[in-house]
């Protein structure tokens, strides 16, 4: 993606902060981009969770993504509501508006999933504007802002964890994001699978025994049948989630490496969605999953 390009930031979940959100606003732009913001990025509503009503926020994702002078579409933020709007967005016109790019992460986790099932694409799992990531007072996090840009380019470094779970070697496509969010989608047609891919997995937030309910409800659903290996990200206010992770996680079988700084901590690294990664404990990385325009075409 071009420095030049035309971006759109939209509120499919919680509202933003108007001053952090303009702040990340004005550092897209810093780049060269033309940031649209959708006209209800900054509504709120009776639900003071929600950036607005739920067909506003679907409008205003549906008209960034089928804008033809959008390359890519950012979320402001996380918090809840995403998941709200995948019955009301027209899903055809979003495939016939062909291949561009979704960045964000947490609450975002619901639209990584049903671009996944819906569109077949890969999306990126990085920070939005509306976060004190880049919208701090203070200028974007450093290494965050870097990873971001060299994602967007297709040049994304390995991103090395602290840990190994369970030693080895795996390849196939990244799949995941925020666990309390995989978990909320099982029973619905976006559904998450794991089968032939490397599972990602974060939270924050989370006593370990939410920990434990939410991998059970996976494994008992049937998401981790034919996984091929886990990378693990930050689990921030989880306590220590490590006990219920090898637990839950170890009698699969699989590699699975453990402290990646991608989900919800500082620095947070962006990594694609639906596109082909590998995972190695002996360097305790995740490589790839690597993506850009012309491979879409």
């Amino acid at each position: 993606m071009h420095h030049d390009a035309t971006v759109a930031v939209v509120s499919p979940s919680g509202p933003a902060d108007a001053a952090v959100l303009k702040r990340g606003v004005e550092r897209l732009e810093g780049l060269g981009m033309k940031v649209i913001v959708g006209p209800h990025a900054l509504d709120r509503q009776d639900l003071p969770y929600l950036a607005g009503e739920d067909a506003a926020r679907a409008a205003d994702l549906q008209a960034a993504w089928c804008d033809p002078a959008v390359s890519a579409v950012f979320c402001a933020r996380g918090g809840y509501g995403a998941a709200r709007l995948l019955g009301l967005i027209d899903w055809d016109a979003m495939r016939a508006a062909g291949p561009k790019v979704l960045i964000g992460s947490s609450d975002i986790t619901a639209l990584h999933q049903a671009f996944a099932v819906e569109l077949g694409l890969p999306t990126l799992h990085g920070p939005m504007p509306g976060n004190v990531l880049i919208g701090g007072e203070q200028g974007p996090e450093p290494v965050t802002w870097d990873a971001m840009l060299a994602a967007l380019s297709g040049a994304a470094a390995p991103v090395t964890g602290d840990r190994v779970l369970v030693p080895g070697r795996a390849e196939g496509v990244l799949t995941g994001g925020n666990l309390s969010l995989l978990a909320s989608l099982c029973g619905t047609r976006h559904q998450p699978s794991f089968d032939g891919r490397i599972a990602f997995l974060e939270d924050i937030g989370e006593e370990p025994y939410r920990v434990d309910r939410m991998l059970t409800q996976l494994l008992q659903a049937g998401a981790f049948a034919g996984v091929r290996g886990i990378a693990l990200g930050s689990w921030v206010d989880c306590g220590d989630p490590y006990p219920v992770l090898r637990d839950r996680l170890e009698p699969l079988g699989v590699p699975v490496v453990a402290g990646l700084p991608v989900g919800h901590g500082s620095p947070q690294l962006s990594v694609w969605l639906g596109a082909l990664g590998a995972i190695d404990t002996e360097s305790c990385s995740l490589t790839g999953p690597y993506w850009n325009e012309d491979q879409a075409r």
